[in-house]
């Protein structure tokens, strides 16, 4: 803004400012593009093993894991219909559905943790994998951990989208380490178990920092959420890691005990 003294009047003129067509672009369409690649890193994680371990199993798997699957392939599928409406301005149906979205996500832990005990069970029982299966029961309370504590405070400010809509891409990249735990990447036998985790908690938190590297473009700061989420999610991975890395006595008595 700037003014100019004209004959005794002062004229106040304003200089208009536009943002880079990459930055409007990013404003616009980082929710959208951020759901279509968690779609593809979903569908490319589990492309390894749907065939071998669902669809065409060996040994018959509980009922309860092709239920999970539907849920699970379902709010992937939902988080990129609700994108798109957002994008699209039609926000009043994007409210309506929302509902929906909020019994999905409810579905989402309870039968991530009920199917995480049933296979672990199915694992000791059926395949007499008794050690991994109880240690690798870790890896899904922290994914259901992860999902369920943003997703609920998404509901929560519901009504404040610059929180509603950063909680629930933080929501759902924690559902894709089971994606990322599935890629042939991490079956590579020059890798350590402890690397391998870093493989599959490392991929979520580059998904969740690809929210901060946008508020640092577009808004020139990052948001709140971020600034909780990144470094909570980073010391609960930690921690998980070291557990399962030493076999931490405790963690395995409870385990033994969730699975009977």
């Amino acid at each position: 803004m700037q003014s100019v003294a004209i004959g005794g009047f002062t004229i106040i003129t304003t200089t208009l400012t536009t943002k880079p067509p990459g930055i409007v672009l990013l404003s616009k369409y980082f929710y959208f593009f951020m759901s279509l690649l968690i779609a593809v890193i979903v569908v490319y994680g589990f492309s390894h093993t749907i065939d071998e371990h669902l669809i065409h199993a060996a040994v018959p798997r509980p009922i309860i894991l092709y239920l999970h699957a539907a849920i699970f392939f379902g709010w992937v599928l939902f988080f990129i219909f609700q994108s798109l409406l957002v994008r699209t301005h039609n926000v009043r149906l994007h409210r309506q559905v929302g509902w929906f979205g909020v019994a999905l996500g409810v579905a989402i832990p309870v039968l991530g943790i009920s199917t995480a005990i049933t296979m672990t069970r199915f694992q000791m029982f059926r395949l007499h994998a008794v050690e991994d299966a109880v240690t690798d029961l870790i890896g899904p309370f922290l994914d259901m951990t992860s999902f369920t504590i943003p997703f609920a405070l998404a509901i929560y400010w519901r009504k404040k989208p610059e929180f509603h809509r950063r909680l629930l891409l933080v929501a759902t990249c924690a559902l894709t380490s089971a994606a990322f735990s599935r890629m042939p990447l991490q079956k590579l036998p020059v890798l350590p178990n402890m690397l391998i985790f870093v493989w599959i908690y490392g991929g979520v938190d580059v998904l969740i920092f690809l929210g901060v590297v946008r508020d640092l473009i577009v808004d020139r700061r990052i948001h709140r959420v971020y600034l909780y989420a990144l470094p909570a999610f980073l010391a609960a991975q930690a921690i998980v890691i070291w557990m399962y890395q030493y076999d931490w006595p405790l963690c395995v008595k409870i385990a033994h005990a969730i699975v009977g």
